[in-house]
C-alpha cells in the first residue's frame, strides 16, 4: 500500500495544511516508510506467542494504606504558620 500525491493533498485540505511541493514528496515518502514498517509488522507470525497482559506475573498488588513517616511535632510546625485556626493553617479565601 502506498500513499499517492493525491491522497496527501486530500489528507492536506482536510487538515489546512498548505504544503510546498518540496514537503508534500517528504511527506509521501515518510508516511509510505510508515505503512511499509506497519505492513512488516503485520505479517510476522505469532500464533505461537502466547497471549501476555504484562511483562511479568505480578498484578494489582495492594498495599494497606498506613502512615509511615510521622509529621513530627504537630504545636510546632503550626508555630510558623502566618495565620492559625483550631490547631490548624488558616489559608485566606482572597489572596491579595
Amino acid at each position: 500500500m502506498a500513499v499517492s500525491k493525491e491522497e496527501l493533498e486530500h489528507i492536506a485540505r482536510l487538515a489546512d495544511l498548505n504544503l510546498s511541493e518540496e514537503e508534500k514528496q517528504m511527506y509521501i515518502k515518510n508516511l509510505n516508510d510508515i505503512l511499509d514498517y506497519a505492513q512488516t509488522i503485520n505479517s510476522v507470525d505469532t500464533s505461537s506467542v502466547k497471549e501476555t497482559i504484562s511483562t511479568n506475573e505480578r498484578y494489582n498488588e495492594l498495599r494497606k494504606d498506613e502512615v509511615n513517616m510521622p509529621f513530627g511535632d504537630r504545636d510546632k510546625m503550626i508555630q510558623n504558620a502566618p495565620s492559625q485556626e483550631a490547631g490548624l493553617f488558616h489559608i485566606p479565601t482572597e489572596m491579595k
